[in-house]
């Protein structure tokens, strides 16, 4: 049964293909990932509807839609509760103000998988009685293969800024062929690759730029003349 419960709940890996369901939302049906195929998409989880930390949740990624939206990006939600009960909690969202930031109404689709199918696709059933899915976030590139994948207990609540930056540093990486550092945030300088032969090495050391700051042959950093 255990076996069988990990096979069902296997998370998809960074750089697997992001699995395919189609399903209900709040906003219609979807065919996932084909309906975003030329997007990024943030597929994330929540316990349960009508729950404290995913209601700050919801509002903190409602308040940075635009944002996402800016960077080609389209959040969509999910837990196992019905689509009812999810148009029930979104409506009534749509009344509180949290920290007198006014209220908020939700303007991304939120899954309702009351079959458990797409979270098991998903890896999100991870709690020993195996009927809630976990505070999961998964970041898809849009050609649809899974680049970030994100595991929060369920007494943590998500920082939406990171979940942000991380989209940055990804589409960074793949327009200027760069890497972000530690505590990295957009503007900051980036990391170029290290070399990968001895004549590359050389060049580093002996002839690298005006504008790279070679720290040692395989740590050099370079401030980009626009953020992309």
């Amino acid at each position: 049964m255990t076996e069988m419960m990990n096979t069902e709940s296997r998370f998809p890996l960074i750089g697997d293909p992001a699995p395919a369901f189609r399903a209900m939302t709040t906003q219609g049906k979807i065919n996932f990932p084909e309906d975003y195929r030329g997007k990024w998409v943030v597929l994330f989880s929540h316990p349960a509807d009508f729950t404290p930390v995913c209601t700050t949740e919801f509002i903190a990624f409602a308040s940075l839609a635009e944002e996402f939206a800016k960077r080609n990006t389209q959040l969509v939600g999910l837990s196992i509760d019905s689509l009812h009960s999810h148009l029930a909690w979104l409506k009534s969202i749509e009344s509180i103000d949290l920290n007198g930031q006014g209220s908020v109404s939700i303007p991304f689709p939120v899954i309702a998988d009351i079959s458990m199918s797409v979270a098991k696709k998903y890896g999100m059933l991870q709690t020993v009685a195996n009927t809630q899915t976990v505070r999961a976030v998964f970041i898809i590139d849009a050609e649809g293969i899974v680049r970030t994948v994100l595991y929060y207990p369920m007494c943590t609540g998500r920082n939406m800024q990171e979940i942000l930056r991380i989209v940055d540093s990804l589409q960074m990486h793949d327009s200027e062929a760069v890497s972000t550092p530690a505590n990295w945030q957009p503007g900051d300088k980036v990391i170029l690759g290290a070399p990968l032969t001895q004549e590359e090495l050389t060049e580093r050391l002996e002839n690298a730029p005006e504008d790279v700051e070679v720290l040692t042959w395989y740590l050099a950093f370079k401030k980009l003349k626009e953020d992309k």
